[in-house]
């Protein structure tokens, strides 16, 4: 059996198979980030700036009149010099930065109502409009706050909850995310938009029921969602069931045949139940759609050692090696291939590289402590092995240490590699 890959050890399908509606991307990260950039060209559509200028203590004829015309720069200036003269009226700094706000000059805005509130926490509408020109920037956390804020001062503000939601799905807070969505949601049962940002949050916060439902919801109104029978069926495999997961990803494979990423899921789960000639399959058939798939080479390759081919196996690994250099599980494989192979050197070449990657693992070590003891040098094969049960001593270590720190979870930590500790 191949020691680099196990599928405790790695999940592929949270690197790869983010397919958010017809918008390939290819990792969760590029995922979250596309989806933010769709919600920040939406918002406007929902969000109306509040006549925050009628509390200034003066109301100048002049800059209302601009506003009234579409000239905000020019009504930017009034609203500067009001403030300069009177640099306590909040009103006109909310004013001020309603219009830099139109203008889209979001930084000088959050400015302009962080001035307003300083000077008057409770004005109008304010921390709706600073939470938006924090979010219009990208700046998920620090626009959760004033949301938060004007959710407590309007509890039944679904304008608020639904940007607290947002803000907290950009910020990587998926379970606060959830909380906000969830009412939302059930309000709206036909957006699919914040169903879809919902289910994600869901899937994240690693809630797969809650996803899973979502997903059903969206399927039953767009039965043919390739991206969503994709993301059902990673819900499905973080339940696991992984066979009900294949047909999610089967069903997705009927209705878009050629979506990138789609054949790469559908052959690691076939991999995952040792279905290793179906995965072998979609793996190929993902390479002819995407040849610079480093993860698909890496997993065929991973098939040949546990069809115990090394020598099939060894230039599918140096090829996702090459083109993904700090795909760490592909090295601890190369190595075990060129061991078997007896070509030592190259073997060592691999495993160290395993270990610049993360020292933390011991895998390499372990494969590392067996090449040295076939090329007969006993001391640093004992010096790998020993390496490999002070890891393993010191993951114990840490798991005593969490477990007496923090409340009982029903979270399992994730498997250490299998076979790893040397007999």
């Amino acid at each position: 059996m191949s020691g680099g890959f196990n599928s405790q050890s790695t999940n592929p399908l949270r690197q790869r198979c983010k397919l958010f509606f017809g918008v390939p991307v290819r990792t969760g990260s590029e995922g979250r980030i596309s989806r933010m950039s769709r919600w920040k060209s939406r918002i406007a559509a929902f969000i109306l700036f509040l006549p925050a200028f009628a509390l200034a203590q003066a109301l100048p004829p002049q800059a209302i009149a601009l506003e009234q015309q579409g000239k905000f720069e020019e009504a930017v200036k009034i609203w500067r010099e009001i403030v300069k003269k009177n640099p306590t009226d909040a009103g006109a700094y909310a004013s001020l930065g309603v219009d830099l706000s139109r203008l889209q000059n979001y930084p000088d805005a959050a400015d302009a109502y962080k001035k307003a509130l300083a000077l008057n926490p409770k004005l109008q509408g304010v921390q709706l409009n600073l939470g938006l020109a924090e979010f219009k920037q990208g700046h998920f956390e620090a626009a959760a706050m004033p949301f938060h804020n004007a959710l407590a001062a309007d509890p039944e503000n679904m304008q608020a909850r639904t940007l607290l939601g947002l803000s907290y799905y950009g910020a990587k807070k998926f379970s606060d995310a959830v909380k906000e969505l969830e009412p939302i949601v059930q309000a709206n049962p036909t957006n699919t938009e914040l169903r879809s940002t919902l289910a994600q949050s869901c899937l994240w916060a690693k809630d797969y029921s809650c996803a899973l439902e979502e997903f059903r919801q969206i399927l039953q109104a767009n039965p043919d969602s390739a991206s969503a029978h994709v993301l059902a069926g990673e819900a499905l495999d973080g339940l696991g069931k992984t066979k009900e997961a294949i047909g999610e990803f089967e069903a997705a494979a009927k209705a878009e045949a050629r979506e990138p990423n789609l054949h790469f899921g559908l052959g690691y789960l076939y991999w995952k139940i040792d279905q290793f000639d179906d995965a072998k399959r979609e793996l190929e058939a993902e390479l002819l759609i995407d040849p610079q798939n480093a993860q698909a080479f890496a997993y065929l390759g991973d098939i040949e050692m546990k069809q115990s081919n090394p020598a099939h196996a060894i230039p599918l690994l140096k090829k996702a090696t090459e083109l993904k250099p700090d795909l760490r599980l592909a090295y601890i494989d190369l190595g075990e291939a060129y061991q078997r192979q007896k070509q030592y050197p190259d073997a060592l070449a691999a495993l160290n590289r395993a270990v610049e990657l993360d020292p933390a693992q011991p895998d390499a070590h372990y494969r590392l402590g067996h090449v040295y003891h076939d090329m007969g040098k006993s001391a640093d094969s004992e010096k790998e092995f020993a390496r490999v049960r002070e890891l393993h001593q010191k993951a114990d270590d840490d798991m005593v240490r969490k477990m007496a720190s923090a409340p009982p979870s029903m979270n399992q930590p994730e498997s250490q590699p299998q076979n790893q500790q040397p007999n």
